[in-house]
């Protein structure tokens, strides 16, 4: 599905999953994950930032990330340390089921980096599902990959997967004790 949206490299670089039971509506949920302004209460990495374009939370807004990152996640590996901008735009927003986005490259171009909040009713409350996935490498990637050996490019992949493994699974966390405490 993806795939159908963003493009057909048919290539996983990256891909994280992590979900957890939130004792509130799927609508609820929605609205707080849909939010991105407010994603620096819950990321470890986006510190917020603002709509810059179209409608916020629908498909087609864009969104400009605010990004910090220190210097000791995954210290050995040269990606940007400190803070960075990113844009990303609204791929689906159905409120109370999913919300998905994509980051942009530096032509406004979609790259097969995608985001995505999914949600469903669970009992009294929902389950939310947080996604990363990475199909071909975005424009960053690519300069970081040339300049790595097949055995750096290997590491860099195992490590950075477990990086976003966790950083998904503390999103989930943290988004649980900010809707839960309303």
């Amino acid at each position: 599905m993806m795939n159908r949206l963003i493009g057909t490299s048919g290539r996983t670089t990256f891909k994280a999953r992590a979900e957890t039971e939130i004792a509130a509506s799927p609508e609820r949920v929605y609205n707080t994950v849909s939010a991105l302004e407010r994603s620096g209460e819950w990321s470890p990495e986006c510190t917020g930032g603002q709509w810059v374009e179209g409608r916020p939370r629908t498909v087609g807004a864009i969104f400009r990330g605010e990004n910090n990152r220190p210097e000791d996640v995954v210290a050995w590996a040269p990606v940007i340390r400190g803070d960075w901008v990113t844009e990303s735009e609204v791929l689906e927003a159905e409120p109370g089921r999913v919300f998905r986005w994509t980051v942009l490259d530096s032509g406004r171009g979609r790259q097969e980096s995608v985001w995505s909040f999914e949600i469903e009713p669970d009992g009294e409350g929902s389950r939310l599902v947080h996604h990363y996935w990475l199909g071909e490498l975005t424009e960053g990637l690519a300069k970081i990959f040339a300049n790595l050996d097949e055995e750096g490019r290997e590491r860099f992949v195992r490590d950075w997967n477990a990086k976003l493994a966790e950083d998904v699974r503390a999103t989930v966390e943290r988004i649980k004790v900010v809707v839960e405490k309303g």
